[in-house]
């Protein structure tokens, strides 16, 4: 199937409730967006208040359904924190059907035998420990719905492990065996995991990647999204463990 060629129908995620990481900017800001579009109530996650709050404003001028905000500090989420967060959707919404990892880091583009500690154990909190430890949290509420979506974000460099590309590398080799392993398991027959690679888009991230790229050549968020929201919408129910690309 050509994922970015994927045409979903208007009322794809109606009345789901979906949680998206790193909803601040960037592919989380125009999923999120995309999602609420199709009639989904998004539940926007990230680090800056004030950048949600924009989004959440943009999303109801939209009139699409109401979204709702859920400030967290990946790196540094306690169990505490995890609870507290799977507790508030609990009472808020009763369940969740859906939740896109897109919260990343860079980290640094230099040669593993200079990679500084700190950044390393920064990028697999974000990168690898949160999606993994989140995901676990909200399963009770996952379990509660008809046929739920776990999405990873995934990486070029996650399907073959790439120079100088470090502690990002290996948490995306890693996050896709996660993913794998939640799929062969299938400890909730309802619950699906797939991983998506989003491709060179024209993020911030993807700038810091590499400073001397000209960011006109490359795709907007915008334009990538067909992918995104074929895996979490029902049309994907057959696909469990699998990995994609979205410019493909």
């Amino acid at each position: 199937m050509k994922y970015s060629a994927y045409q979903p129908r208007p009322d794809l995620l109606k009345d789901k409730i979906i949680l998206i990481t790193g909803a601040g900017d960037g592919i989380g800001r125009a999923a999120a967006i995309s999602y609420a579009l199709h009639g989904a109530t998004v539940v926007l996650h990230g680090r800056t208040l004030n950048k949600l709050e924009v989004i959440y404003d943009e999303i109801e001028a939209l009139g699409a359904p109401q979204p709702a905000i859920l400030p967290l500090q990946l790196s540094t989420a306690s169990a505490t924190d995890y609870e507290i967060l799977a507790n508030t959707l609990e009472q808020q919404f009763g369940r969740l059907d859906g939740i896109l990892h897109n919260a990343g880091i860079l980290g640094e583009r230099v040669e593993l035998a200079h990679y500084p500690e700190d950044v390393w154990d920064d990028v697999m909190a974000v990168n690898l420990r949160a999606p993994f430890v989140l995901t676990q949290a909200l399963l009770p509420l996952l379990q509660k719905s008809e046929h739920a979506s776990v999405v990873f974000a995934s990486s070029g460099v996650g399907r073959e492990a790439r120079a100088l590309w470090g502690a990002y590398s290996v948490s995306k080799v890693a996050i896709e065996a996660v993913s794998q392993i939640f799929a062969k398991e299938n400890t909730y027959p309802n619950i699906r995991y797939n991983c998506i690679n989003p491709g060179g888009t024209r993020t911030a991230m993807r700038a810091k990647a590499y400073p001397d790229e000209d960011p006109k050549i490359l795709p907007t968020p915008e334009a990538i999204l067909p992918g995104y929201l074929y895996l979490m919408g029902e049309d994907s129910l057959d696909m469990n463990g699998q990995s994609i690309d979205a410019q493909d």
